[in-house]
């Protein structure tokens, strides 16, 4: 479920400005270009640790919006764009598995479970120092998949540095009996449709004309 506000039709479409992703996520750059539109990657470098008795939700907007403030005084006259996700099971927030055994472990515990993947994106206007944010929630059902398929899986995709220890646009899917979204983007790490809405809501349209 995508949580996002509308864009306002008061706000005229002008000229991109540019448009910055504060993120060394590969991940991230290869969706954004998606757009069609040129960009910048500036790397945010902050401390990602949840704080004490945050939310998954409170924890992926924080992250958010502290990525795009951390680049945004070298970009005064830019859209920069922040996002983060946390993978939530049984309630705890799941980092990235960093290890081979630390995935396989992961995804063995998932057998016929579901895992929340929470994305969240802010969208900040450096030239009016507003800044809008959006979440997207996505659940992986997951199947019960053998010993041997999920050190096979990890071996082939190698999804050490994802949420969760899994990657949707790769083998990912080949692990689960189904996910609930409304954006299939928003689980490779950017939802693209909350996106395209906060860019709009900026007067920033990526389909719109100006090249």
């Amino acid at each position: 479920m995508t949580e996002v506000p509308r864009a306002d039709p008061a706000v005229p479409e002008r000229a991109p400005a540019a448009l910055v992703l504060a993120s060394s996520s590969r991940y991230r750059q290869a969706l954004l270009e998606r757009l069609g539109m040129p960009f910048d990657v500036d790397s945010p470098n902050i401390d990602e640790a949840p704080l004490p008795g945050e939310t998954p939700r409170e924890l992926v907007l924080r992250l958010s919006i502290a990525k795009a403030r951390a680049v945004a005084s070298r970009w005064p006259d830019a859209i920069v764009v922040g996002s983060d996700q946390a993978a939530t099971f049984d309630g705890r927030i799941l980092g990235k598995p960093g290890t081979v055994d630390a995935a396989v472990g992961q995804l063995r515990a998932f057998s016929h479970r579901r895992v929340d993947f929470l994305t969240g994106v802010a969208v900040f206007n450096t030239a009016t120092d507003r800044i809008r944010t959006a979440v997207d929630t996505t659940v992986a059902h997951f199947r019960a998949a053998s010993e041997a398929e999920i050190r096979r899986y990890v071996e082939r995709d190698r999804p050490l540095d994802c949420a969760g220890g899994i990657r949707f646009e790769g083998l990912g899917p080949l692990l689960l009996d189904g996910v609930d979204t409304a954006d299939p983007s928003a689980a490779i790490g950017l939802p693209l449709i909350a996106l395209g809405e906060l860019l709009r809501a900026e007067g920033v349209n990526p389909l719109g004309p100006g090249d």
